[in-house]
């Protein structure tokens, strides 16, 4: 009978010890380590995404598989659908595109002319 009124004094000098603290704030937020240099860096351009996916057929009734991109800049041909591609460059808008190998794309998704080594030049309609 003695141990109850012990049990029950610790409760309460328990409890009257937890009201003098203040309780431990946890935060779910850390500061990020590299948020300056995030905030300083210099804005990232997106790739341009496809306009035109298209199966050219070509004068000589090769087939051609191009992907021409917005902002007319870029364009991927294929010489089977599921095989490797080439990505072809024009330094602006309206100019062939071209790569390194003498590689050269002239016009559109509808008519182009296509220049792949080896194969020569082609006029290809989509």
């Amino acid at each position: 009978m003695k141990k109850a009124p012990f049990f029950a004094a610790a409760a309460v000098l328990l409890s009257l010890a937890a009201c003098e603290n203040k309780p431990e704030e946890v935060s779910g937020t850390a500061p990020d380590p590299q948020a300056e240099a995030l905030k300083n860096a210099p804005k990232v351009e997106l790739p341009p995404s496809i306009e035109a996916s298209v199966s050219m057929r070509c004068k000589d009734n090769s087939v051609v598989f191009a992907d021409f991109y917005q902002g007319a800049k870029m364009v991927l041909i294929k010489e089977t659908k599921d095989g490797p591609g080439t990505l072809l460059k024009a330094p602006e808008a309206g100019q062939p595109f071209v790569a390194d190998g003498g590689y050269k794309v002239t016009g559109t998704s509808k008519n182009a002319t296509i220049e792949v080594p080896g194969k020569g030049s082609r006029a290809c309609h989509g």
